[in-house]
């Protein structure tokens, strides 16, 4: 039988990238499961469905054969006991309805490194393990959605006997509109502005971020990943961090995207002044500069999160990931986080959406 995907999250930030990289590779047919709202991309297949509800989902994928199943989509709750409801019962909802099949192969499950730090509301309340961030230190003793999801794929696995892996990136790096997670493009949008209204170019984030070692991870790179642990013998059944393989302070990568944008970086005073709280006008300016430009979406709300970005930047501990498992598994590609942001940036400005 062909290789056959079905992406959770196809039209996001990493379904979107990984349809690309599976279909490019050849012998591979790609469907995308989602409540249809925003169209899939070119040669995926649409498949619609409401992922909270058991009865949809089941009704949706009735008489669907599908060898791997790629996890890349959450949905975000006001609480973290509703996002484990919530977010669990969405893996739980398709492994019930494909597992019985007996086809399913590899399902692959994309969490991230909340998986260390606890999540948004108990952000680095517990014993945060020491950096780099290894597999082996386990679980925090706080409510995590990451791993009622992986206790969801563990128990379908072991029932349905398919092999299952876990991909743990960094902060992620690449093309997605309307995405709630994307700090390359909500940077993009943020310089764009300065550029146009004069604003000074502030880092937002904390001492700690600007001084300390950090790394990121390139969609593409995350892409090539996945379809790597779901297809190699030595990566069945592993939990596994990814990251593009470089390190950095990010004292030393404001100025890169500074330079990239042709702007000055403001001198950073060790204050930390969330972009959230400072773009308040950003609507207004973005509808003007996209009127101007005639670039494609003049609605700021579907390009930036600035919550999320916030967050990363803000963190105040060190960040820093250990690629060593995957190394010694088989994956070795690298992607330097520099030429990530130049590439993404060089997309937007063919795509129309920040100005040439």
């Amino acid at each position: 039988m062909d290789k056959r995907a079905l992406i959770i999250g196809a039209t996001g930030i990493v379904g979107g990238n990984l349809a690309q990289h599976l279909l490019a590779c050849g012998g591979w047919k790609v469907s995308g499961l989602s409540r249809g709202r925003t169209k899939a991309p070119d040669g995926v297949e649409s498949v619609i469905a409401d992922l909270t509800s058991a009865k949809s989902v089941k009704d949706a994928l009735q008489g669907q054969r599908f060898s791997h199943v790629y996890f890349s989509a959450w949905s975000r709750q006001a609480t973290e006991r509703e996002n484990i409801e919530v977010n669990g019962a969405m893996v739980r909802h398709v492994l019930d309805a494909l597992g019985p099949s007996g086809k399913l192969e590899h399902a692959a499950l994309v969490t991230g490194l909340k998986h260390y730090l606890g999540p948004f509301e108990a952000y680095a309340q517990g014993n945060v393990p020491l950096t780099p961030f290894r597999e082996e230190q386990g679980r925090q003793p706080v409510d995590n959605f990451y791993y009622e999801q992986e206790d969801r794929l563990f128990e379908a696995a072991r029932r349905h006997d398919f092999g299952w892996s876990v991909h743990r990136p960094h902060t992620i790096i690449g093309f997605a509109l309307g995405n709630a997670m994307n700090m390359g493009v909500t940077l993009a949008v943020y310089a764009t502005l300065c550029k146009e209204t004069g604003q000074p170019f502030v880092f937002p984030g904390s001492v700690a971020q600007w001084n300390s070692l950090t790394d990121m991870t390139d969609a593409r790179l995350l892409a090539r990943h996945l379809e790597w642990a779901s297809t190699s013998p030595g990566a069945r059944n592993e939990d596994f961090n990814v990251v593009n393989g470089d390190v950095f302070r990010w004292k030393w990568m404001w100025s890169q995207l500074a330079q990239y944008f042709g702007i000055d970086p403001a001198p950073f005073d060790g204050e930390t002044r969330p972009l959230e709280h400072r773009m308040q006008d950003a609507k207004r300016q973005w509808a003007d500069i996209a009127g101007r430009y005639q670039l494609k979406e003049p609605d700021i709300d579907r390009l930036v999160s600035w919550w999320h970005t916030d967050a990363d930047l803000g963190r105040p501990m060190e960040v820093l990931t250990d690629m060593s498992k995957s190394r010694k598994a088989g994956f070795l590609d690298y992607q330097p986080t520099s030429d990530a942001f130049f590439a993404l940036f060089d997309k937007l400005k063919r795509e129309r959406i920040i100005p040439s």
